[in-house]
């Protein structure tokens, strides 16, 4: 029976380590520079609300981090960042700048040194530090929430979901990360609350993660603890799976459930679930498709006391290495009338539909 590439190159990998000689215990980390890394991109879109909103806004009043604005070519997302590789102690810092930034912020409680405006161009500022199987993160860092990336160029749609949209991006706080081999791994998250960098509160929020991520199938279950709102506590869980079928057919199945205490009231609960597909019609080119439903039954989270429901459909093309383009058609409904509107009240306020058409063109360039 012969041997297969992968057994053979195994062999080679292994022969070669056993006449490697010993490294020396003074052997100096790696150059400064070989670890240094430079990143950027630019997230460009035209969309067009078919509602032709009267403000020029889609989506829900501060949700929206892509195609935020109707019948406009505009920048969604600009970012310029350096990081430094942990050996074993490490940096990232990545700015972001456009209609996507603008809307993130948007909940940053106010204060002294706080507040939208301090915060608005940063996407990213963290110190790490690595010590075998242990990676601790202390900063602002993406959240482990969710299926879906505050980049346009890592997600299978261009637009986000509003389970996307309505859990946090980000998140302030230190992180613990324990590999137990090359597919289990656990977090553990001490943070300043749901999406924030400043403080609005005396108690402070715990997060956990544990994932598998396998040759086909990757999993993560993901938990929020800690008080929100009004100072209710807040309990959240979040399921993630990708499984990639064939070498073409892709799915992703995601599922939330939370509850928010509330002075005074019932605790007021909420729930989602979504699914996803990807087909790779040709080398360059693939369709992806998205369904969600999400509950807020008080309010607490849209802001509405409703039922979001949603369907999206994209066309990718990838010309070059570097660049992605997305063609994107999307529909939501909602059981309350929350989407803006084209026409005004007598006091030139907006008014508001029970649905939104758009029809979106994105394209993203990075480094």
């Amino acid at each position: 029976m012969l041997a297969s590439p992968l057994s053979s190159l195994l062999s080679s990998l292994l022969l070669s380590q056993a006449l490697a000689p010993e490294p020396s215990p003074d052997a100096e980390p790696p150059g400064l520079l070989s670890r240094l890394t430079v990143e950027g991109g630019v997230d460009v879109y035209y969309a067009r609300n078919f509602n032709r909103p009267s403000d020029g806004a889609s989506f829900l009043p501060g949700t929206g981090t892509t195609a935020k604005r109707d019948n406009e070519v505009s920048i969604n997302l600009a970012s310029l960042g350096v990081s430094l590789a942990a050996a074993p102690v490490g940096f990232k810092v990545l700015l972001g700048f456009g209609t996507g930034i603008e809307v993130l912020h948007q909940a940053e409680p106010e204060g002294a040194a706080i507040g939208p405006g301090a915060w608005r161009h940063l996407q990213q500022a963290t110190v790490s530090y690595v010590t075998g199987p242990l990676t601790l993160e202390a900063g602002v860092y993406p959240s482990h929430i969710g299926l879906e990336s505050f980049q346009s160029q890592l997600n299978w749609t261009y637009t986000r979901s509003w389970m996307g949209e309505l859990s946090p991006y980000y998140q302030s706080g230190l992180k613990g990360t324990w590999a137990f081999n090359d597919a289990w791994s656990a977090q553990l998250h001490v943070l300043n609350g749901w999406q924030t960098m400043g403080e609005n509160n005396r108690g402070k929020a715990l997060g956990t993660q544990v994932a598998y991520a396998g040759h086909r199938l990757s999993a993560a279950f993901n938990t929020f603890v800690g008080e929100e709102g009004d100072g209710g506590l807040r309990l959240f869980a979040d399921a993630v799976a990708t499984w990639t079928v064939t070498r073409a057919f892709s799915l992703a199945a995601t599922a939330d459930v939370g509850r928010q205490a509330r002075s005074g009231q019932d605790a007021a609960p909420w729930y989602a679930a979504g699914l996803n597909a990807r087909v790779q019609l040709a080398e360059p080119v693939a369709l992806a498709a998205r369904v969600e439903a999400y509950r807020d039954l008080d309010g607490v989270i849209s802001g509405a006391s409703q039922t979001l429901a949603g369907g999206t459909l994209t066309l990718e093309v990838k010309p070059a290495e570097h660049l992605v383009l997305k063609l994107e058609a999307r529909h939501d409904t909602s059981t309350a009338d929350v989407f803006t509107a084209r026409a005004t009240g007598v006091d030139g306020a907006p008014t508001f539909e029970d649905s939104e058409t758009l029809a979106v063109l994105g394209a993203v360039a990075w480094f």
